[in-house]
């Protein structure tokens, strides 16, 4: 099997997204499904739940655009490029583990979902969108790895005042 070699748009030397609205069109698929819980007024972090984890993620489509209740949130994180360790396949995979660290980052195991430029998607529980700024070791979608990121967590949260999830259907008469 190939080792996967990006093609992609280039975002400088060491960005990751053009806009929030195209990093969350690119990876709109790998939104999780949750509860968000209402914000405190000035803060910048959305208070997340699923999958038996709460997220504390930076509001990355600007700040009053999210409605307490249940969303489709991308969860996006900077990986610790030391933190990476590929883990070599055994007769048994691996679990999925994933532990909140601190106000906002996570460590786990997960298996890897899709590659591309600098940045994994990840199922550890649930899917983990997760970039690096340097470049990130050799692993193709099926393999398993154990990470660390560094906080904060970013979150995008789709629906319709994003312009990314699903809209309300409108009668015509």
């Amino acid at each position: 099997m190939s080792r996967f070699r990006a093609t992609e748009p280039r975002f400088g030397e060491r960005g990751l997204e053009n806009s929030e609205g195209e990093f969350a069109a690119q990876y709109a698929e790998y939104a999780v499904q949750g509860q968000l819980y209402p914000s405190r007024e000035g803060s910048p972090l959305l208070e997340f739940a699923a999958a038996g984890r709460v997220l504390y993620l930076f509001d990355r489509m600007g700040p009053y655009t999210s409605q307490a209740g249940p969303a489709r949130v991308i969860v996006h994180g900077i990986l610790e490029v030391e933190e990476i360790e590929p883990l070599a396949a055994s007769h048994e995979p691996p679990k999925e583990v994933l532990t909140v660290l601190g106000i906002s980052s996570v460590e786990g195991v997960g298996r890897v979902l899709h590659v591309s430029r600098r940045t994994w998607v990840v199922q550890a529980r649930v899917p983990l969108v997760l970039s690096a700024f340097d470049p990130l070791p050799d692993v193709v979608a099926g393999d398993w790895v154990s990470f660390k990121t560094v906080p904060p967590l970013h979150g995008f949260v789709l629906g319709e005042r994003s312009g990314l999830g699903p809209k309300p259907s409108t009668k015509v008469s």
